[in-house]
């Protein structure tokens, strides 16, 4: 089955009830699992990544050359791309938030950042500066969305939102590491439908908003407010174990080094969402007091 993730759908990775459906044996110390098709990044003719230096057939003994360790995705290389993109991420809300941007600039901000979102994700190769510059333009409607929250609806909102989602991240790492969760192809396909109904009722709720008034399905506030909020950031949670495992497979199976900025672009917008939701959250309960 094709990643549900975006990020990496274009790239091959595959899943068969929980394990990589790779064709490339694991690198040194990888899981061996996997099957004999489709591979993207099997050494030779069938990886549409190797270069003349990684389809070598060896000579001796007619078997592909494994790439060097260096041109290979590491877990040292998707925390460094991570941290360069969440850091400009801040870095736009730090500037978004001191300079009190306006819920219009906000607004464009999220539009700009959503198609270049989709232009990468359709992309085949990762776009570093793309990348980032996506991250920048998500930060400038985050920081902005929070500034008038923090000022407007609840004090310490941004704050309380970045602890809710740094505790889902910790959570679902813990989680995924001990096997408590685990990815597999009913899990994916349950996901995506949840998360599709999640974005249909999102939009029509934004109609209603626009051409109804008031606060559209109801969505936004009290009770049921508080459940979609709170299924929203379920989804994001659970979004967060596709891209544990997208990460682990890459590494387990010699992902070029270039796929840690897709792996960083990929959890960067789910933890997006995850604050985005919390930050809804924080705002009801706010209100409610």
């Amino acid at each position: 089955m094709r990643s549900s993730n975006p990020v990496f759908s274009r790239r091959g990775f595959s899943r068969d009830n929980g394990t990589a459906g790779f064709s490339a044996t694991p690198q040194a110390g990888g899981p061996a699992v996997g099957t004999a098709q489709g591979n993207p990044y099997a050494q030779g003719a069938t990886n549409p990544y190797a270069t003349n230096p990684y389809a070598q057939q060896d000579t001796q003994y007619g078997a592909p050359q494994a790439p060097p360790r260096g041109s290979v995705m590491t877990m040292d290389d998707v925390v460094v791309r991570t941290g360069s993109t969440l850091g400009v991420l801040i870095a736009g809300a730090t500037v978004a938030w001191v300079m009190d941007l306006g819920l219009g600039l906000a607004i464009g901000a999220a539009l700009v950042a959503m198609v270049l979102g989709l232009v990468q994700a359709f992309k085949r190769k990762p776009v570093p500066a793309l990348i980032l510059t996506y991250a920048a333009f998500e930060g400038v409607f985050l920081g902005a969305i929070s500034n008038y929250i923090n000022e407007y609806v609840a004090q310490g909102a941004a704050m309380q939102a970045v602890l809710g989602t740094m505790a889902v991240f910790v959570t679902m790492l813990v989680l995924y590491k001990t096997r408590i969760i685990r990815v597999t192809q009913r899990f994916t396909r349950y996901l995506m439908i949840a998360a599709i109904s999640f974005l249909v009722l999102t939009a029509v709720n934004l109609l209603f908003m626009v051409f109804g008034g008031g606060d559209g399905l109801g969505f936004r506030s009290g009770p049921m407010g508080i459940l979609f909020g709170v299924v929203g950031v379920l989804l994001g949670a659970f979004f967060l174990a596709l891209d544990f495992k997208q990460v682990e497979d890459g590494i387990a199976y010699g992902a070029p080094r270039e796929e840690s900025w897709l792996a960083a672009f990929g959890l960067t917008m789910t933890l997006a969402w995850i604050y985005l939701e919390m930050l809804r959250l924080v705002a009801i309960f706010s209100g409610n007091d």
